[in-house]
């Protein structure tokens, strides 16, 4: 009872250093109606949030998921490898965003390696049981470089590779469906972005259609092994999420027909089919490249006065809710 009334508490707490909505009755009727945020107290998921030398959004990941309702912990990669097994007492684990390793080869790359070799067993287990990944930004490109993303489960982190910009594949290692790689201006790239959602039965996305987020990158260009990637993608719904026009005040929106690519900054980065996120075959994974913890507050948006919510919570913690309210 204690516990619960602590939680309770505590939950009570946060709501209020970040301004999120009050009971219904307690707002002003002449305010626009805000989404409702439901702390999930019958069940709150310990969250793992791994972090590695370069991490550096590890720190708003972990409150965006207590926010949620969860029971993050920053576990540093250094004590996993020490230690796999503890990765046994999460039920979600989240890669968030920064430079790891300084990017100094590849976006990724290093972390990825250290996913695929000594922690290969664990994460194979973690897969295999109902429980959920995150990847964002740098996480996704871990994920995808460990080859965690696209199969999941279905694809053992040992054995699907990426290989770095130039080198050939081993003779016993088969080429990956695809990578994230420099943006197509060249450089480091941080806007806001409009995104659709393309997957219904992801986890994480769940009851969101359409959502606003900023990206801050320059390798999030997803580029793919042959365009029948992109059509497996689609008949598994694994593409998560796509970037979409950004209405503009000064005139209409940029066009876009199917695959057609996106101008920037609509598409900040020029992925393949306007992609700005994967799933795996089961929706219990997603990697995204745009921030979802870096909206977890309305006025966190740049056009926040011009919206029709000006207060409450933003779009991007609602993924945090989902992954939470999965275990409920």
């Amino acid at each position: 009872m204690l516990t619960v009334s602590r939680r309770v508490a505590q939950a009570v707490y946060i709501a209020g250093r970040i301004g999120l909505p009050r009971l219904a009755s307690a707002k002003s009727q002449s305010e626009p109606s805000a989404p409702t945020i439901l702390f999930p107290f019958m069940a709150s998921p310990r969250v793992c949030v791994l972090r590695a030398p370069g991490t550096n959004c590890d720190v708003e990941t972990a409150f965006a998921f207590e926010t949620a309702g969860g029971q993050p912990e920053r576990v540093h990669l250094f004590r996993l490898l020490e230690r796999p097994e503890l990765l046994d007492d999460f039920q979600i684990v989240c890669v968030p965003g920064g430079f790891s390793y300084g990017d100094d080869i590849g976006a990724g790359v290093i972390f990825s390696r250290q996913l695929r070799g000594r922690l290969g067993e664990s994460l194979a287990r973690f897969l295999a049981a109902d429980k959920l990944i995150l990847g964002i930004c740098n996480g996704f490109q871990v994920l995808l470089k460990a080859g965690i993303l696209p199969g999941g489960a279905g694809a053992s982190p040992k054995a699907s590779a990426p290989q770095q910009s130039g080198q050939q594949p081993a003779s016993n290692e088969q080429s990956p469906d695809a990578t994230l790689t420099w943006n197509l201006n060249g450089k480091y790239t941080a806007v806001w972005v409009k995104l659709q959602v393309e997957s219904s039965k992801n986890v994480f996305l769940r009851g969101i259609k359409e959502i606003e987020l900023p990206v801050a990158h320059a390798e999030g260009r997803i580029v793919v092994r042959s365009p029948d990637v992109i059509q497996t993608w689609r008949e598994r719904s694994q593409i998560a999420l796509s970037y979409r026009p950004i209405p503009h005040e000064e005139g209409p929106v940029s066009g876009s027909d199917g695959d057609s690519l996106l101008p920037f900054p609509d598409n900040p980065n020029g992925s393949i089919a306007n992609i700005a996120g994967l799933g795996d075959p089961t929706g219990r994974i997603l990697g995204l490249m745009p921030h979802p913890e870096r909206f977890l507050h309305s006025t966190q948006h740049p056009r926040w006065t011009r919206r029709p919510h000006r207060s409450g919570p933003g779009e991007g913690l609602k993924l945090f809710h989902n992954a939470v309210a999965y275990f409920g």
